[in-house]
């Protein structure tokens, strides 16, 4: 997908800008997000642990402790791991599942692999002295470095693996936060650091007859290779005789859809929106490549690829892979003219273009290939990248099943219709994602309860109000690493691993300074929100053309969502606006009150 010659002409560009209206229009819900179910409120056994031990019992815990990290996701270890590096001991990070890893814990799918390289995704490399064994790690190794981490920072001692926060509540008189658990535990925390993730809380089709399938049923987060038979790394030999279905094809069912098509009988696709999908090209790590590394590499590598992706065009790119060759335009700011809004435009038709190029140049029937063809901007959804995806369905065992945009029509007992024509199925597979704009304590579980007996929930009726992200008025001491007004960029780890650096360096100064509470005035959230929604307003333009998907709320949004969502500006300029603050030494922004 080389960026040489023009291949859009103006006409060509006017017939893409109706085929890409008619494309989002033919997908608009009036029900926009709430279109998608809880996997527990369709079936009492999806949202199970396959991998936890069965039948886990232990004592209660009753103590007093400087900080909760509610999360054992990425976010939830960095914080941690840094908390460790400031000198901050008395440390429990609490956790639904079985083991540290967050998505990387549940998502054990066959195929499963990051899709940004892991020399710039997986932190904290040099400080475990670990490189990853290829470009891009799949989910197993993903999964033991996670555990590496933990044992590098010592996080096991204070772990608490499947249990849930039931509540959390501040107490004036202690100036603790008192929580309990599933496990009846009963912990006073100084400081409470919620770490919910961002790709967590699986989600599934709101389609007709949804639970009345009598056939084998599971989400891609909870994997049953019991029934498949195999593992992440080995064929799925119980697949042989069965008609397997997968609805869905984003980024999860891009990996997927290949070890199906190689395992079952028949595999019918259900698809409503198709996806980019570009080269991948995995290789090892080249050991080489390894003995130049000199100090700092790392951070230099993550910065090189956010660069890359937010349209800055480096000097040199350090990843040469699928991201980098496409010409990424910034979205995050608005055209300075007409000439130059019409150069973006033209820049992401061509890279879209191509896209659709490559699709025809490899999937061998014409009418498969063509449903298979993105219209819509390149940043509408998440952009793939797979080199075994496209060719599955070349294989006669494998049925592409477009369905225009609707989706499913409706699942019956032993099948999935669409346009009236039902498609027997043995075992049915949900790709179908995670929850990303629910409301924030609906993907928690649970809802704080701050000063003066106020909820969470209630103090954010008209939506999130934050400093930062991290702190949120009437709730002390709380601290959030989270995508609700804070960091986002692509490399999800890049603005996750400052925020978690930023709360942890925030708890050691309070300690160091003999502070009790934090908290922000509202003076200070309501400047953040200006700032939330400058960038949200520059970014709008480009999101209003978007065929509906989580990045763009379903194509809704109201002021409320225009709340929740991140800070949409360049990665760098959050991560520099932490790193300001904190330099000013001031606490700005926090009402602060110090031990007597």
């Amino acid at each position: 997908m080389a960026k040489d010659a023009q291949v859009v002409d103006e006409v060509a560009a006017e017939a893409l800008r109706q085929r890409y209206r008619v494309e989002r229009e033919k997908r608009l819900r009036a029900d926009g997000m709430d279109q998608y179910l809880e996997l527990s409120a369709v079936f009492n056994d999806i949202d199970a642990d396959p991998y936890a031990e069965p039948g886990f019992t232990r004592d209660a815990i009753v103590e007093d402790v400087e900080v909760v990290i509610v999360g054992g996701g990425f976010a939830g270890m960095l914080a941690g791991a840094n908390l460790r590096k400031e000198g901050v001991d008395s440390i429990r990070i609490i956790d639904k599942a079985g083991d540290f890893g967050g998505t990387w814990y549940w998502n054990r799918y066959p195929g499963a692999a990051c899709d940004v390289e892991s020399y710039s995704y997986l932190p904290m490399l040099e400080e475990t002295g670990y490189i990853p064994t290829e470009k891009y790690a799949k989910a197993p190794e993903i999964f033991a470095y996670c555990q590496l981490l933990a044992r590098t920072f010592d996080l096991y001692r204070g772990a608490m693996f499947q249990t849930e926060v039931v509540a959390a509540t501040w107490s004036a008189e202690t100036q603790r936060w008192d929580i309990t658990t599933t496990r009846g535990d009963r912990l006073a925390a100084r400081f409470m650091v919620v770490a919910g993730g961002v790709l967590h809380k699986a989600k599934l089709p709101g389609i007709e007859n949804i639970e009345t399938f009598a056939g084998h049923r599971f989400h891609t987060s909870r994997w049953d290779y019991a029934y498949t038979g195999g593992s992440p790394s080995e064929p799925m030999d119980k697949l042989f005789d069965k008609r397997v279905g997968i609805i869905g094809t984003g980024a999860t069912a891009i990996q997927a859809i290949p070890k199906l098509a190689e395992a079952a009988k028949e595999l019918f696709v259900f698809q409503r929106t198709p996806s980019s999908v570009g080269v991948r090209n995995n290789k090892p790590t080249d050991p080489q490549w390894v003995t130049s590394l000199q100090p700092g590499w790392q951070q230099v590598r993550i910065d090189n690829f956010t660069a890359l992706v937010i349209g800055d065009q480096p000097e040199v790119d350090l990843i040469q892979d699928g991201w980098g060759e496409m010409l990424f335009i910034d979205t995050r700011a608005p055209a300075t003219n007409a000439q130059h809004e019409a150069e973006l435009e033209r820049i992401d038709f061509e890279n879209m273009e191509r896209v659709r190029t490559r699709i025809a140049s490899i999937v061998k029937d014409p009418a498969t290939a063509e449903s298979l063809k993105p219209y819509y901007n390149q940043l509408c959804k998440r952009l793939c990248f797979h080199d075994e995806y496209l060719p599955s369905f070349n294989r006669p065992n494998v049925t592409l099943v477009d369905t225009d945009g609707r989706g499913v029509d409706r699942i019956t007992a032993s099948g999935v219709v669409v346009d009236d024509v039902e498609y027997p199925i043995d075992c049915l597979v949900y790709a179908s994602g995670f929850e990303v704009m629910s409301d924030y304590t609906h993907r928690l579980g649970f809802d704080p309860i701050g000063r003066g007996g106020v909820a969470l929930s209630e103090a954010w009726t008209d939506g999130p109000s934050t400093m930062y992200g991290v702190h949120t008025r009437g709730f002390p001491n709380l601290l959030m690493i989270s995508t609700v007004q804070g960091g986002q960029a692509l490399n999800f780890l890049h603005p996750i691993s400052a925020t978690a650096r930023h709360v942890a360096l925030v708890i050691a100064s309070c300690e160091a300074q003999g502070i009790e509470t934090i908290e922000p005035t509202v003076e200070a959230e309501r400047e953040w929100f200006k700032v939330i929604l400058t960038n949200l307003m520059h970014l709008g333009r480009y999101n209003e053309k978007c065929t509906p998907g989580y990045l763009n709320n379903e194509g809704g949004g109201d002021l409320r969502s225009a709340r929740a969502a991140a800070y949409l500006g360049r990665p760098f300029e959050y991560i520099d606006i932490l790193e300001k603050w904190r330099a000013g030494g001031t606490f700005e922004g926090l009402e602060v009150t110090r031990k007597v």
